[in-house]
Order: C-alpha cells, then sequence, then structure tokens
C-alpha cells in the first residue's frame, strides 16, 4: 500500500480492530468470561465504555461469547464522527450475523440469541464531564477503557472513574500502553532510539485543557493506581502489539494501520527542538517506503488488566 495522501482517524480505528484481536491478552479476557458467568448481580448486565471509538468491543465481546445475559451497553467518546460510525457499523455488524436489530431514541437493541438482548446506548461526551454528570447519579456491573487509559492522567482519573463501578462489580482495561515502540528493521540504532524516547516524552508531557494527559508508562503504573483507588487486580498480562507482514503482506487493513503509526510519530515530532529534523523527514519517508514494500515490523509493549471492585 502507498502513503496516504490524507489520513483518517477513523479508518485507523477499524483498520486496528484485527491487529487489538490478537494483542489481547486471552488469560485475562478469560478470567473475565469466568467472572461474569458467576456474576450474581441482577439482570441487566449494565456495561460502561469509555473512549468507545467505533464500537468494535461490542462486536468482539458479542463474537467471543462473552455477552451470554441481557446487557445494556452505554459507550461515549469525545469524537462525534466515532458515535456516527459505530452506530453505523454496529448496524451492518448485525446485518451481517442476522441479529435482529431495532433503533428507538437513539438506542440500538441487538438480539444475538431469544434470551440475549444487547442494547447499545453511545453518546459523545468528553470523559471529565461524562464523570461529573454521572456522581451519584448510575452505576454500572462492568466498566471497560479499551487503549484509552494512556491518554489520561491515572491518579486524578481512576478513582472518580471507578466510583461509576457497582460494587461487586468488574474492569477490564486492556492495551494500556508501558514504554516500548520498536520499528524493525532499524535504519539508525541510535537515531531510532532517540525518537522512541522523544516520542515517548510527549505522551509524558502531554496536556489537554491544561491537564495531564497520559503517561508512557500506563501498564506498569496501573500495579499502583488501581489498588490506591480501591480495585483489587485479579489478572494482568501482556498485550503486545506485533505486526509483520506475512507471506502475502499485512493482513486485512494493517498497512494502512502502519502507516497511520509513522503519521503520529511525525506529527508529534515534526518541530521537536532535539530533533535534526531533515534527518528526521528522511527516517519518516524511509519508514513509509518500508511499509510500501512489505518490510516493516512494528512492536509497542501493552497490558491488560482485570480489576475487582469489592463489596462492602
Amino acid at each position: 500500500m502507498s502513503i496516504p495522501k490524507e489520513f483518517s482517524f477513523t479508518r485507523y480505528l477499524a483498520a486496528k480492530k484485527s491487529v487489538d484481536d490478537r494483542s489481547l491478552n486471552y488469560q485475562v479476557f478469560a478470567a473475565l468470561k469466568r467472572s461474569l458467568e458467576t456474576f450474581a448481580g441482577p439482570a441487566p448486565l449494565r456495561v460502561l465504555e469509555i473512549g468507545c471509538g467505533l464500537g468494535t468491543m461490542v462486536e468482539r465481546l458479542l463474537d467471543w461469547d462473552l455477552l451470554r445475559r441481557p446487557t445494556v451497553y452505554t459507550g461515549i467518546d469525545l469524537k462525534p464522527e466515532n458515535i456516527v460510525g459505530a452506530r453505523k457499523r454496529l448496524s451492518s455488524y448485525a446485518a451481517r450475523n442476522g441479529y435482529p436489530l431495532t433503533a428507538e431514541a437513539g438506542v440500538l437493541q441487538l438480539l444475538p440469541a431469544p434470551e440475549e438482548k444487547v442494547s447499545v446506548a453511545l453518546e459523545a461526551m468528553d470523559l471529565h464531564d461524562f464523570l461529573r454528570r454521572e456522581q451519584g447519579r448510575r452505576t454500572w456491573d462492568l466498566l471497560i477503557a479499551h487503549a484509552f487509559l494512556d491518554l489520561v492522567d491515572l491518579p486524578t482519573t481512576l478513582p472518580p472513574l471507578l466510583s461509576l463501578l457497582e460494587r461487586g462489580g468488574f474492569c477490564y482495561f486492556t492495551l494500556n500502553f508501558d514504554g516500548a515502540t520498536i520499528f524493525l528493521p532499524s535504519l539508525d540504532p541510535e537515531f531510532d532510539r532517540q525518537i522512541e524516547e522523544l516520542y515517548h516524552q510527549t505522551m509524558d508531557q502531554r496536556l489537554i485543557n491544561g491537564r495531564p494527559s497520559g503517561h508512557s508508562r500506563t501498564g506498569r503504573l496501573l500495579f499502583r493506581e488501581l489498588p490506591a483507588a480501591g480495585a483489587q487486580i485479579l489478572a494482568a498480562g501482556a498485550s503486545d502489539w506485533v505486526v509483520h507482514p506475512g507471506p502475502e503482506g499485512y493482513p486485512a487493513d494493517e498497512s494502512y494501520f502502519l502507516h497511520f503509526i509513522i503519521h503520529t510519530v511525525d506529527t508529534a515530532l515534526t518541530g521537536h527542538p532535539q530533533l535534526p529534523q531533515d534527518r528526521f523527514r528522511d527516517w519518516v519517508a524511509a519508514r513509509h517506503r518500508q511499509i510500501e514494500r512489505g518490510e516493516l515490523v512494528y512492536l509497542a509493549r501493552q497490558l491488560d488488566f482485570l480489576g475487582y471492585l469489592e463489596r462492602k
């Protein structure tokens, strides 16, 4: 695939689903499935996903047979275009799988099986605004954050977030970045390392609306911050992204995914005072050419967690 002339975040979210599917830690997912099979809370199961993107986690949980009881699924995302895309994608998903689908007052009703109605309500909203609105108003049985918590400040965000979780409920936090971005084959080991370090620094120094937003070692920080916020860690494990070409090139739309990753690094570091810009532009162009030739291998270290909020 040649270098895209324009980059679409919506297409990136769709392109990374195949990467995410094989990266999620099976042991952590299996622990979640066992926990929900014995969950004693009343029906329906109440699920909240923050940063829901295109709704691919809903598809995944249905495909992997996790939602085996009536479920009310609430998803929020900052970008309205993602919510629009999620509604369209879930409608197509239902049609493709032969699931009856109705829509009423903006809520999608999927019926995978007679006893498994899944109601999906999606809303475009900032997380902090959502937390302020929902404090003391609603709680959920399962809280999901997929490839999201490395975009927020854990010490200030986790406590109010977990306050939305019902006692006896679970949190499933997946693909939390943990400090390694690797591109192979190496172009220049020292320069590659400098780019990686400066790229991670942009995560550590990021401010959104004046607030710290994210960390390049969110994965390991969750071992401290989850218990500090009152949650027990039931399971944890690696969920690294590993993208490489096979005999027929990159699978699915993963060449676009790789181009977008290089574009993200380019956007983050263009104009950085510690980076020789001519040399960096050559590095970016070389990485895009490696993707075009089906040569680039990309790895990102990540961790998955299953937490539990003990009953009082």
